[in-house]
C-alpha cells in the first residue's frame, strides 16, 4: 500500500519515527485471526445489503482465508508502514484480489473494527480461563479426596487456631476459584455485543442488517449506542479485574504452599520437577512455582490499574489512548493462563505429610474454644466458659501441657462442672466431626462437598 488511508488530507508523508511510533502490530499482530473472522462476516454483510455482489464477497473470502494462511505459515511480512493489523490485511488482501479490497471497508472505521477484533479475542480468552479454571477446580477437589482424612491446624493472623481437615483446606480454595470462573462466566454476557456496524462513532448510512453479523460472528447481541460501542473499554476492565481476582486467590495458595514446604512447617513436600536448587547452597530445594506466582499476580494487578488509568479521562469517542488498552490486556491473558496451567500441572503432584500436619494439630491449645462449648453444654453462659478456659490455658502454659493432658482434678480447680467426658470432647477427631453446621469441617461435610464439587465440574 504506497498511500496512507487518510492521505488525500495531507500534504506531506508521515514521518517514519512517527510510524515507528504510532504502530501498534507488535503487539496487535495477535488478532489476526479475530480480524479475518471479522472481515469474512463485514463482506457477508456487505453483499446481503448489495453493497457487493455475492461473487465479489466470495473472492474477498478467498482472499483473507488465503492472509490467514499466510500468516500461520509464517510467510507474511509486517511493516511499520502499515501501523496495524487491520492495515496489513487489508495491504496483503489486494495483492490477491486487487482493486476489489478496497471496497471492505465499506460501512467501517478502523474504531468498529478493533472494538469487534478485542471482543473476540476477550470472548475466546474468557473461554479457555474458563476452561483453565474448570481443571484447577478438580485439581483441588482430587487433592481433597486424595487426602480426606488428614487433619491440620486451621489458622487465622497465622495462629494456630482449630483443627480442620487439610481436604476442608482445599475445598476452601475449591470455592475461590469457582467463583472466579462463574465471575468470567457473567463477564461474558458484557464482552458478547457486537460493535461492527457503528462505524467511527455515528453509525452508518448503509443499510446493514447488524444482527446477521452478530449470528455470523456468534454473538448474543448487538450494541445499542454507536459511540459507546467504539469507546467502551468497560469490557476489558471486567476482564482483567476478574483476572486480578483469580490471581489474588492464586498468590494466596502459593503463600501457603511456601509456608507449608518449609522446614520450619513441613506440611507438604512440593515435587521435584516443580523446584529448582540453589547456586551455591546444595541442599537448597526452592519453591520456585508458587513464589512466581505469587509475584506474577502483581502483573495483572498492574494491567487492571494501567487501563483504569488509561479509560478514566478520555471523553467520547475514540481516542488513540485505546491502543494502549492491548499490551495490559494481553499480558495479563497470558500470565493467568500460564499461571492456571502450572498449577493444574503441579498440584496433583504434591505430597502431605500427615504424621506433621496431625502432630501440629494436637498442640497449640487448639481445643480451647471446645472446652468453652463443653463448659456451656454444662449450663454456662459461652462468656464466662471463655474466661474460664483462658485461666486453664494460661495454666497449662506455665505446666507446659496441652489442656487434655491436664488431670481432671487439675481442670475441676476452674470449673466444677468439668467431668470425665471432657476428655473425649478435646480429641482432636472429636472436634473436627462435630463441626457438623453446612459448610463446616466435619468429614461427612467434607465427603458432601466433594460430591457437589464432582457434580459441577464432573
Amino acid at each position: 500500500m504506497s498511500q496512507k488511508p487518510w492521505d488525500g488530507r495531507f500534504s506531506e508523508q508521515t514521518d517514519r519515527a512517527v510510524e515507528a511510533f504510532t504502530s501498534s502490530i507488535a503487539v496487535d499482530r495477535r488478532l489476526y485471526t479475530y480480524d479475518i473472522d471479522g472481515s469474512i462476516a463485514h463482506s457477508r454483510t456487505l453483499a446481503r445489503a448489495g453493497i457487493l455482489t455475492e461473487k465479489e464477497a466470495d473472492e474477498l473470502v478467498f482472499g483473507l482465508e488465503t492472509v490467514r494462511g499466510e500468516i500461520e505459515s509464517g510467510t507474511f511480512e509486517y511493516s511499520d508502514s502499515l501501523e496495524d493489523i487491520h492495515m496489513h490485511i487489508e495491504d496483503r488482501l489486494s495483492t490477491h484480489v486487487g482493486g476489489l479490497a478496497k471496497k471492505l471497508h465499506t460501512a467501517r472505521s478502523r474504531n468498529d473494527q478493533v472494538a469487534l477484533d478485542t471482543r473476540l479475542y476477550v470472548r475466546d480468552q474468557c473461554g479457555k480461563i474458563i476452561g483453565h479454571l474448570t481443571g484447577l477446580c478438580k485439581a483441588f477437589t482430587d487433592l481433597a479426596e486424595k487426602y480426606i482424612d488428614v487433619v491440620m491446624p486451621g489458622y487465622t493472623h497465622l495462629q494456630r487456631a482449630q483443627p480442620v481437615l487439610f481436604s476442608h483446606h482445599m475445598m476452601a480454595y475449591f470455592e475461590m476459584f469457582s467463583r472466579d470462573a462463574a465471575r468470567f462466566e457473567d463477564c461474558l454476557k458484557r464482552v458478547d455485543v457486537l460493535p461492527l456496524g457503528s462505524a467511527a462513532l455515528a453509525g452508518t448510512t448503509y443499510p446493514l442488517d447488524r444482527a446477521y453479523t452478530a449470528e455470523l460472528l456468534g454473538f448474543s447481541s448487538v450494541s445499542d449506542n454507536s459511540m459507546d460501542a467504539v469507546s467502551d473499554r468497560d469490557f476489558i476492565l471486567e476482564f482483567l479485574s476478574c483476572a486480578a481476582i483469580c490471581m489474588t486467590h492464586l498468590s494466596r495458595i502459593s503463600e501457603e504452599l511456601v509456608i507449608w514446604s518449609s522446614a520450619e512447617f513441613a506440611f507438604v513436600d512440593l515435587p521435584d520437577a516443580f523446584c529448582t536448587g540453589s547456586s551455591i547452597m546444595p541442599q537448597k530445594k526452592n519453591p520456585d512455582i508458587p513464589e512466581l506466582v505469587r509475584g506474577k499476580a502483581g502483573r495483572v494487578f498492574g494491567s487492571l490499574t494501567a487501563m483504569l488509568t488509561l479509560m478514566k479521562s478520555l471523553p467520547l469517542a475514540y481516542n488513540r489512548d485505546m491502543q494502549e488498552d492491548k499490551p495490559p490486556l494481553m499480558d495479563a491473558v497470558d500470565t493467568v493462563r500460564a499461571c492456571l496451567d502450572i498449577y493444574i500441572r503441579m498440584l496433583p503432584k504434591i505430597v502431605v505429610n500427615q504424621s506433621i500436619t496431625e502432630a501440629a494439630a494436637g498442640r497449640g491449645y487448639l481445643n480451647a474454644t471446645d472446652m468453652a462449648d463443653y463448659l456451656v453444654e454444662k449450663g454456662m453462659p459461652f462468656r464466662e466458659a471463655h474466661g474460664v478456659v483462658g485461666k486453664a490455658v494460661a495454666y497449662a502454659l506455665g505446666e507446659k501441657k496441652e489442656l487434655h493432658e491436664l488431670a481432671l482434678d487439675e481442670l475441676r480447680f476452674f470449673s466444677g462442672l468439668i467431668e470425665e467426658d471432657v476428655f473425649p470432647a478435646l480429641s482432636v477427631r472429636k472436634m473436627i466431626d462435630r463441626r457438623t453446621t453446612h459448610g463446616g469441617t466435619s468429614a461427612k461435610n467434607v465427603a458432601d462437598a466433594i460430591a457437589r464439587a464432582r457434580k459441577r465440574f464432573p
